[in-house]
């Protein structure tokens, strides 16, 4: 079972993946692929928020 360091480094890891996607969405105005990733988003900023992790330098969405 992994641990809370291996369980944020992972939650990072995914969170920073679907924003770079959600930016290129934006880009490309991919309005229904956008409103997909940002419902994925919100849900890993939970969980990062629950873990305790600063979202204020890795969020680059800000929504």
């Amino acid at each position: 079972m992994p641990n809370n360091a291996e369980i944020v480094k992972t939650t990072i890891e995914d969170f920073r993946e679907i924003q770079d996607y959600m930016l290129l969405a934006r880009k490309e105005n991919a309005t229904e692929t956008y409103a997909k990733l940002k419902k994925k988003y919100t849900s890993l900023k939970a969980l990062l928020n629950v873990l305790g992790v600063n979202l204020t330098d890795i969020d680059e969405i800000k929504e």
